[in-house]
């Protein structure tokens, strides 16, 4: 009996001893962490609308009523997780789609005033390397760059269109996760910002 003592007491110790370890790390990483993420989506605002100065992006309130009706319009397992106001140029806005093939794709989509998408940028994507990867590379997320589109949709027959976007090849669960990421930032865009893009 004194035996499963000694090793319960010696367990105990080693489990209170590994969690005050991961506390301390985590309380020595929480700040940096943050800072990096807060900078890479500062890398991304700039990325999607270049010519503006970083001081003129503001955030503004994301309306979780009109984000889920844009949302469900577009048929995607999407979220609106944050809106940015850019002067008067425009709105960078950041979705997340919840099935990409390697779980989810975080973009900002950067939208001019009257609907153009003027960009995309990755923020989170975990796919397949030399597959679905291949979505944050210029040939393929430049598909989306200029366009004023209602809504895009992605064809496998290299079909034409400023809607159409080529699939990635062996990664169509990808190109549609991209797709329906944007689709619903500018569906929120139309919803609550801007108007429909044929006005």
């Amino acid at each position: 009996m004194n035996k499963i003592l000694k090793n319960t007491i010696i367990l105990t110790m080693i489990t209170l001893i590994a969690g005050l370890g991961l506390g301390f790390v985590y309380e020595i990483t929480k700040d940096p962490i943050a800072q990096a993420q807060d900078k890479a989506k500062k890398e991304a605002w700039q990325a999607v609308f270049p010519e503006a100065d970083i001081n003129e992006f503001e955030a503004v309130d994301v309306d979780g009523k009109a984000a889920e009706a844009a949302i469900k319009a577009v048929g995607a397992k999407a979220t609106v997780d944050e809106v940015c106001k850019v002067g008067e140029e425009g709105y960078v806005i950041t979705t997340t789609e919840k099935e990409g093939y390697g779980g989810d794709i975080q973009i900002s989509v950067g939208i001019e005033t009257d609907g153009t998408v003027k960009g995309i940028e990755m923020l989170s994507i975990s796919e397949t390397a030399g597959l679905g990867m291949k979505a944050t590379e210029a040939d393929f997320k430049d598909q989306f760059k200029d366009k004023k589109v209602e809504k895009f949709s992605y064809t496998k027959s290299g079909e034409e269109g400023d809607d159409k976007i080529d699939a990635l090849s062996g990664a169509t669960i990808t190109t549609n996760a991209v797709t329906n990421a944007v689709d619903s930032a500018l569906a929120y865009f139309q919803e609550e910002l801007g108007g429909s893009v044929n006005e």
